[in-house]
């Protein structure tokens, strides 16, 4: 969720050369100009029953399709990051017709590669938001419109749901109006080859991805109901193909009181992949001619918010997919299926300051019927500016 500040603050420092309390937003001509953002710590334990995850972000957030499979058992392993700490400004402008376009930039660090645990700790940032709003449209990047992010649970992994929900931001044109929403999103076609093996990321669409989606919201909370179409293609190593792909997807919220809720989401389509579980499936697997069959992919999530006190809360949280993998095709290395367990305990300090701990376990099996555990403990402190 993001958080606003004024300006103002940083402003004084850099004429007075001294700290002052933020006021309201500063305005610079016609544009006004606020900021805001989290930084956020990132303890954990984890626990794989085949094997060590490898070094990366698989250790820093769950990833279902990272879960060791087949391997020897080994010793638990500690990390910990702030790499999910983030900042974002926003601008408001008054044009010289007398309307408004609003802009946003948001970055973080979570996903980038660069970095080390033996000296820095360093990370780049990485563009999360960037995007410009006018009238009913939006052009830029963000999330893709084919996500609802009212049904993200209260977790304190980057994800929560990670197994079953769609989670993509790309760069779109976005119209939009009253509840309705239609946007051409950028392509992307990741392909599993003949007999398995490694993704191939093709980057060869001619067309954008198609969403239309209808959102309601009211004092009971929100549903939402979207549909895709895309194109699926390959061009190289004497590869030409392309097949179409579509899914659809019903999410939403339910406020059962003031302080707790149900969120829910249901996606299922074929080439699917890459638009849920972070890309556990590939769009689409090769035949033995060299054609793209695209692969069916179904998940669901749900998770329970229930508030113990007034500064203590908890979440449970279910989610899994299932892939209607071919085995002639992909061979029975691939991803079968995913499912996660997680309950959390958040005590909320202050309106801006948060800690928390949360327990999860996962399965995945691949489509030989071998499977992987995954247990894992997570400490957060969170603090909101």
């Amino acid at each position: 969720m993001l958080t606003k500040k004024p300006l103002a603050s940083l402003i004084a420092l850099a004429i007075a050369g001294l700290c002052s309390q933020a006021q309201a937003a500063v305005t610079f001509g016609d544009t006004e100009l606020t900021y805001g953002g989290y930084i956020k710590l990132d303890t954990m334990w984890t626990d794989t029953s085949d094997g060590q995850i490898a070094t990366g972000i698989g250790r820093d957030f769950y990833i279902p399709s990272l879960t060791p499979v087949g391997g020897e058992g080994e010793s638990a392993t500690f990390d910990t990051h702030a790499r999910q700490s983030r900042f974002f400004f926003k601008t408001a402008t008054t044009l010289d017709n007398g309307k408004k376009v609003t802009g946003m930039i948001e970055f973080d660090m979570m996903s980038t590669p660069i970095g080390d645990e033996r000296i820095s700790n360093g990370y780049a940032p990485e563009i999360r938001h960037a995007f410009l709003s006018y009238e009913n449209w939006l052009m830029g990047q963000t999330w893709s419109t084919f996500m609802d992010v009212a049904s993200l649970p209260d977790s304190l992994d980057f994800v929560g749901n990670t197994d079953g929900a769609i989670f993509n931001r790309q760069a779109q044109i976005r119209y939009t109006n009253g509840g309705w929403q239609v946007a051409l999103e950028n392509p992307e076609t990741t392909v599993t080859p003949n007999g398995g093996g490694a993704r191939i990321v093709t980057d060869d669409n001619s067309v954008p991805d198609v969403v239309v989606k209808y959102h309601h919201a009211a004092s009971w909370g929100s549903v939402a109901l979207a549909v895709m179409a895309r194109q699926l293609s390959i061009e190289s190593a004497g590869l030409d193909d392309s097949t179409n792909g579509y899914a659809v997807s019903l999410s939403g919220k339910y406020n059962i009181s003031a302080t707790d809720d149900i969120r829910f989401t249901i996606n299922s389509g074929e080439g699917l992949g890459r638009y849920i579980g972070l890309n556990t499936s590939n769009d689409a697997v090769l035949d033995a001619a060299g054609k793209l069959d695209a692969i069916k992919v179904t998940g669901y999530a749900l998770a329970y918010k229930h508030a113990w006190a007034d500064k203590w809360r908890s979440s449970l949280i279910y989610s899994a997919q299932h892939i209607d993998n071919d085995a002639q095709l992909t061979g029975l290395a691939v991803t079968d299926n995913t499912s996660s367990y997680a309950v959390n305990l958040i005590y909320q300090a202050a309106s801006k300051l948060m800690f928390g701990v949360e327990l999860r376990h996962a399965t995945r099996e691949i489509l030989s019927g071998d499977e992987g555990d995954l247990n894992r403990v997570q400490f957060s402190a969170k603090y909101d500016f």
